[in-house]
């Protein structure tokens, strides 16, 4: 690798969605990187339970490291960087990282997006264990336990009123924050009788990574099992924004072929619309990059530069 070399694809990410894309540009025998500054959320995940093929579940390093192996037997290149700059000049994507530079005739940002934890003394141990972030991947984990939801807003109503599907104890805690939700999901709440706790937590009581009482402010306590948390999400579009792409709702616009705004720069993965799950990420990356190659295909038909193997 030189930095004068200019690659088919370049990929920003190695989480589930860059690598899927890896694959699929690689099996294409196109020269494909993939700039990974290691901070795929999948790393967080100790035990995935809902990735297809796996029934006994995996864990997220797990489930990356298989991936970049299977990307390089295809021999795609993985570099770690984290990009600066991005541009683009004479049809030639142009990224400056922290080590060096990188240039491309195709870009897909799969860069993700980062929940944000309680900022609660105590839980960070329990990431994955005990405290989790996505009701629809971890709910099953938490049958009949007693469950916290961490938020103030419609999001964290829901959260609470989806949990009850699995238990009949959870509670919603505040901590002191005013509370956002709408007339509606207050009445839902009220319904089915959600109790919410609306002082500040001073302190989360831990056996490890287990997470078991909640005290408050008020010197009152929750006694839990599982904690869910609906802080919110940084999402890592600034390239996207340098590069020009449409941006609503902080995500990367794209279309059905995961084609932003920008002729050639794809998104997929988190950073997009799309609902943020491990597989739905990989298969974005997969679209995408099937997307990517028939482009490139198309290209070399139209400028009579087609590759083809001779006897």
């Amino acid at each position: 690798m030189t930095k004068s070399k200019t690659w088919d694809a370049l990929i920003v990410g190695g989480g589930l969605a860059g690598i899927s894309a890896a694959i699929y540009l690689g099996r294409a025998q196109r020269s494909t990187l993939v700039i990974d500054s290691g901070k795929s959320m999948a790393k967080w995940e100790p035990d995935v339970q809902n990735y297809l093929g796996f029934p006994k579940g995996i864990a997220g390093k797990g489930l990356l490291k298989r991936g970049k192996k299977q990307a390089k037997r295809y021999g795609v290149r993985f570099v770690k960087d984290e990009i600066l700059k991005a541009g683009c000049q004479d049809s030639v994507f142009q990224l400056k990282g922290r080590k060096k530079s990188y240039h491309a005739r195709f870009l897909l940002l799969a860069t993700g997006i980062l929940h944000i934890p309680p900022d609660i003394n105590g839980v960070s141990a329990c990431l994955g264990h005990s405290m989790f972030f996505c009701k629809d991947c971890d709910g099953m984990r938490v049958r009949g336990k007693r469950i916290a939801v961490y938020g103030n807003n419609d999001e964290a109503a829901e959260y609470a009123l989806g949990m009850l599907m699995y238990s009949s104890h959870v509670a919603i805690v505040t901590d002191g924050r005013p509370v956002r939700w709408s007339k509606s999901h207050a009445r839902w709440l009220w319904e089915y009788q959600v109790a919410v706790y609306r002082h500040p937590i001073t302190q989360a009581v831990c056996e490890g990574c287990q997470v078991e009482t909640l005290k408050f402010s008020d010197d009152s306590e929750l006694r839990i099992e599982a904690l869910f948390t609906t802080r919110g999400d940084i999402y890592f579009n600034q390239l996207a924004k340098t590069l020009g792409a449409r941006i609503k709702n902080s995500e990367i616009v794209v279309n059905a072929s995961l084609r932003t705004t920008v002729k050639k720069l794809y998104a997929a993965g988190c950073v997009t619309p799309a609902n943020c799950q491990m597989i739905i990420a990989a298969g974005q990356g997969a679209i995408a990059a099937q997307s990517i190659n028939r482009e490139l295909f198309q290209e070399s038909l139209d400028t009579h530069a087609l590759k083809r193997v001779r006897a």
